[in-house]
C-alpha cells in the first residue's frame, strides 16, 4: 500500500475540502481504496463521487490518473479542486483541447510530483506517446469516471471507454482502480464490471433515492406557456430546459428571452466558443436558464439548479435520472417537471429503424420503460428506485411526486383489454395502431374497406370509447408485454405468448384516469418544493450571495467554486467574523478561508440590514414576435419565412383562415415553401409519413386522413399544412 501522511482521514477531508464528516459511504470506499483494492462505486448524482478518488489522490503519493468523457467536466473539476488548494499544479488535464507546448508543461509538472491528479480522455489513452509518458510516472490510481460509458445497455456508451482496462494493463498490472456511475441498473453495473476486469472489486452501493427532489409528469399541452409560468413563479432560480433538438432549444430559448426571462441555447450544433461561453454564463449566473439538448449537463458540476424540466421526454430512465439528478446537488429544493405526449415516443422509435437489430432491441426496451414511468399511476420515486434495483416504501415519498400529491382514480379495464387483444389476433397480427383503433371505433376508412374488415362482426366493438381511451389501453397492453410493437415493420402491433394467455385466463387489469391538471395560471406545483432553512437571514444571505458572484466575476470563476449555497446560509445562520470562526462554516477549510473570507467577514461584521420586499413578476406570456398578411402579401411573406400565426395577427385572421388561404393559392398552381414553418412543427420523418399517404391515396381529402392517421396523431392543421407541401411538390 501507498505511504499515507499518518493523519486520520476525518483531519484530512477538514484540511482539504473544510468538512467535518464524510457523507454516505465516501469513508468506507476511501479507506478500501488506500488499501489498494479496486473498487466499484454507485452512487447518485450529488453524493460526492468526485470526493472518493480526490482525496485518496491528495493523500497518496504519486499521481492518480482521472479517465473522464468530456473536456468540459475535466477543466470543471480540475478548477474545483485547484480552488480548494493554493498551488495552480495539484490538478491538470490532458486532452486534445491542448496545444503541444501545453500538454509538455502538464507532463513535466506530473514528473516533478507537484501533480495529484491528472485528467485524461479516454482517446488520449489510445495514444502510445501518452501510455510511453505514464509508465514513466509513479501512478498512485486510476479513477474511471461516468463509469456507466463503458456499457452499451448504458445511455451515453462510448466505445474508447471499452479499452480502458487494456489501456491500464499495458502501464501496469498492480494500479488499484475505482470505478463510478451515478446511474447502473443491475446489468449495465455487471457490463461494466466484466469490461474492466474487476469482477472481485468490492462494490459501494449508494441509495439513489434524491429525497429533495419532486418528481412530475404533465401533458404536452401549451408546453411552451407552461414552462414560462412555471420559471415565472420561480424568479431568479437557476435551472436547465432540455429539448430532443436543436431547433427546438433555439425556439424556446427566444421564447423565454421574449418573455424576460434571462435564458441562453445550448447544443452541439454551436460554435465551440458560442457553447462555452453560454455556460460560462450559466455557472456564473450571468443568466437564470440554459436550454439545451442533452450535450449539456454532464460538464456541469453547479450545485444549485433548483429545476430541471424536459420539453421532451428522455429516451430511457437512466437519461432521465441523470439529467433531473443536475437539480438540488447541494440538497436543497429541486423540482423536475417532464411533459409527455406518446407521438414523442413514437418520434424516438422512428430513430431506431434502420439500426443494427441490437441495437433497435436495447432501444425498444429503454423506451418500454420511459413509457411506463411516464404513464404510471403509483410513486415515482418508487418507481425509479426499483429499476435501479432499490426497494422503497412509497409512504415515504411525502407526497414529492405528482401521483403521490395527487392520486389518480383507478378503473377496471379487463374487459377492453380482450377486446383489444382479440381484435388484435382476428387480424392476424398485421395492422398498426391507427389501423386497429380506426377498426374499434367502426370507422370507414379507405384502408379498412380494402381489406373488407367493415364486414367482420366485431368491426366497431370499441365505439362507445374514443381513440384517445385506445391508445392508452394499447400504450399499457404494450407495457404490460400482452402486444409487442415491430419497429422494423413500422409499428405492426403483435400478440405475445404473453397475451394470449391472458386471453384463455383473464384476470384484473386496472388503470388509472387521466388526471384534471389546474389551469395554467395555477401555481401549485411551486408548492412542492422545500423552503430553505427558517433559521437562514434571508437578506444576509442575498448580500452573501451578491458579493459572491462580484468576486467570482473578478476571478473568472462561477461562484459556487467560491463558496457554495449551503456554506452562505450556514454563514447567514452563525455570523462568523473572524477566520477561526469560519473555518467552523460547513464547507469551509483553511485554505477556503485563507483564500475568500476577507470580505465576507468584513461584510458579515458591518451587517446591519433587514427584510427586503421583492415585486411579484408579471405573469403575461407575450408571443415571440409580431409581423403582418391578402393572397400576394402572403406569397411575399412565406418568401420571407415569416410564422404564418403572425401573418394571421397582422390581418385579424386565425391560423385555419391563413391555412385556407394557402390551400386556394396552391390550388390554383402557385408554387409556396413552408420547410422554414414546417420543420419547426413537425419532425421531417412525420411529414413524409404523411406525404407517403397522399401519395397513396385515391383522394387529398383532410378528413379522410385524420381518419386513417386517427385523431390523436397529427392535428388537423398539421395534416393540412403538409397537404400544401404535397401540392407544391408534386402538384405545381
Amino acid at each position: 500500500m501507498s505511504t499515507l501522511i499518518k493523519e486520520s482521514l476525518n483531519e484530512e477531508l477538514k484540511r482539504f475540502f473544510g468538512f467535518d464528516n464524510f457523507k454516505g459511504k465516501q469513508e468506507q470506499i476511501i479507506q478500501n481504496l488506500l488499501e489498494g483494492n479496486d473498487t466499484f462505486v454507485i452512487m447518485p448524482t450529488g453524493g460526492g463521487k468526485s470526493l472518493c478518488y480526490q482525496l485518496p489522490a491528495l493523500m497518496m503519493t504519486g499521481t492518480a490518473i482521472i479517465v473522464s468523457p468530456l473536456i468540459a467536466l475535466m477543466k470543471n473539476q480540475v478548477d474545483a479542486i485547484r480552488n480548494y488548494s493554493s498551488d495552480e499544479k495539484i490538478a491538470h488535464f490532458l486532452n486534445s483541447s491542448l496545444n503541444k507546448s501545453d500538454a509538455n508543461r502538464v507532463k513535466q509538472d506530473v514528473k516533478t510530483g507537484q501533480t495529484k491528479l491528472l485528467y485524461v480522455a479516454p482517446e488520449s489513452l489510445t495514444k502510445q506517446e501518452n501510455i510511453d509518458f505514464l509508465k514513466s510516472i509513479k501512478i498512485s490510481l486510476v479513477a474511471v469516471d461516468e463509469a456507466h460509458c463503458i456499457s452499451e445497455w448504458g445511455h451515453d456508451f462510448r466505445p474508447e471507454y471499452r479499452r480502458i482496462k487494456e489501456m491500464v494493463n499495458s502501464i501496469s498490472q498492480k494500479i488499484p482502480l475505482i470505478a463510478l456511475t451515478a446511474t447502473a441498473t443491475p446489468k449495465v453495473q455487471s457490463d461494466i464490471q466484466k469490461n474492466l476486469g474487476m469482477n472481485d472489486a468490492k462494490v459501494f452501493k449508494d441509495s439513489f433515492n434524491r429525497s429533495n427532489l419532486y418528481y412530475g409528469i404533465q401533458p404536452k399541452t401549451n408546453v411552451a406557456k407552461e414552462i414560462i409560468k412555471f420559471i415565472k413563479s420561480n424568479p431568479n432560480k437557476s435551472g436547465i430546459v432540455y429539448c430532443l433538438s436543436r431547433k427546438k432549444v433555439e425556439e424556446i430559448a427566444e421564447l423565454l428571452q421574449v418573455n424576460g426571462i434571462k435564458a441562453l441555447p445550448y447544443h452541439a450544433g454551436m460554435d465551440a466558443n458560442t457553447r462555452a461561453a453560454n455556460q460560462d454564463k450559466f455557472l456564473m449566473e450571468d443568466v437564470d436558464v440554459i436550454v439545451a439538448t442533452i450535450a449539456f449537463g454532464m460538464g456541469i458540476d453547479k450545485p444549485d439548479v433548483r429545476f430541471v424540466i424536459h420539453h421532451d421526454i428522455p429516451k430511457s430512465i437512466e437519461s432521465y435520472y441523470q439529467e433531473t439528478g443536475r437539480a438540488g446537488r447541494d440538497g436543497g429544493e429541486g423540482v423536475c417537471l417532464t411533459f409527455y405526449r406518446y407521438k414523442d415516443i413514437e418520434k424516438l422509435e422512428k430513430f431506431l429503424s434502420g439500426k443494427p437489430i441490437n441495437e433497435q432491441e436495447i432501444g425498444r426496451q429503454l423506451l418500454l420503460e420511459m413509457i411506463s414511468y411516464a404513464e404510471t399511476s403509483s410513486c415515482r420515486r418508487q418507481f425509479i428506485l426499483k429499476y435501479f434495483g432499490e426497494e422503497y416504501n412509497q409512504e415515504n415519498c411525502s407526497q414529492n411526486c405528482d401521483n403521490c400529491k395527487y392520486p389518480r382514480e383507478q378503473f377496471e379495464a379487463k374487459e377492453q383489454v380482450l377486446v383489444l387483444l382479440n381484435v388484435i389476433l382476428e387480424l392476424n397480427n398485421k395492422f398498426k395502431t391507427k389501423y386497429i383503433i380506426n377498426y374499434l371505433l367502426g370507422k370507414f376508412t379507405t384502408g379498412i374497406e380494402s381489406y373488407g374488415h367493415q364486414k367482420n362482426d366485431s368491426f366497431g366493438v370499441g365505439k362507445e370509447h374514443d381513440d384517445k381511451f385506445w391508445s392508452a389501453i394499447i400504450r399499457q397492453c404494450w407495457v404490460a408485454g400482452f402486444i409487442q410493437k415491430e419497429i422494423e415493420n413500422y409499428g405492426i402491433l403483435k400478440l405475445t405468448k404473453k397475451g394470449k394467455k391472458f386471453i384463455e385466463s383473464p384476470y384484473s387489469f386496472e388503470l388509472a384516469k387521466d388526471r384534471e391538471y389546474p389551469d395554467a395560471d395555477d401555481e401549485s406545483i411551486v408548492t412542492n418544493v422545500r423552503s430553505s432553512d427558517v433559521s437562514t437571514d434571508e437578506n444576509l444571505f442575498k448580500m452573501l450571495k451578491d458579493l459572491t458572484k462580484n468576486i467570482a466575476k473578478e476571478k473568472g470563476l462561477p461562484p459556487y467554486v467560491i463558496f457554495q449555497e449551503p456554506s452562505l446560509h450556514d454563514m447567514a445562520t452563525q455570523y462568523p467574523i473572524c477566520s477561526e470562526e469560519l473555518t467552523n462554516i460547513v464547507g469551509v477549510g483553511q485554505g477556503k478561508a485563507a483564500k475568500f473570507g476577507k470580505p465576507f467577514l468584513e461584510l458579515i461584521k458591518k451587517y446591519v440590514e433587514d427584510n427586503n420586499i421583492e415585486r411579484p413578476l408579471d405573469m403575461v406570456v407575450k408571443s415571440v414576435v409580431n409581423k403582418s398578411g391578402q393572397k400576394v402579401f402572403i406569397i411575399q411573406c412565406i418568401d420571407r419565412k415569416m410564422p404564418l400565426e403572425d401573418i394571421g395577427k397582422a390581418k385579424g385572421l386565425q391560423l385555419g383562415e391563413v391555412i385556407t388561404q394557402l390551400e386556394n393559392i396552391v390550388e390554383s398552381g402557385t408554387k409556396v415553401n413552408l420547410e422554414y414553418y414546417l420543420n419547426d412543427l413537425l419532425d421531417p420523418d412525420y411529414q413524409q409519413e404523411i406525404i407517403d399517404y397522399f401519395l397513396e391515396s385515391e383522394t387529398d381529402c383532410v378528413q379522410e386522413a385524420i381518419e386513417e392517421f386517427g385523431a390523436d396523431t397529427y392535428s388537423e392543421e398539421e395534416i393540412r399544412l403538409v397537404r400544401i407541401k404535397f401540392l407544391s411538390e408534386f402538384a405545381n
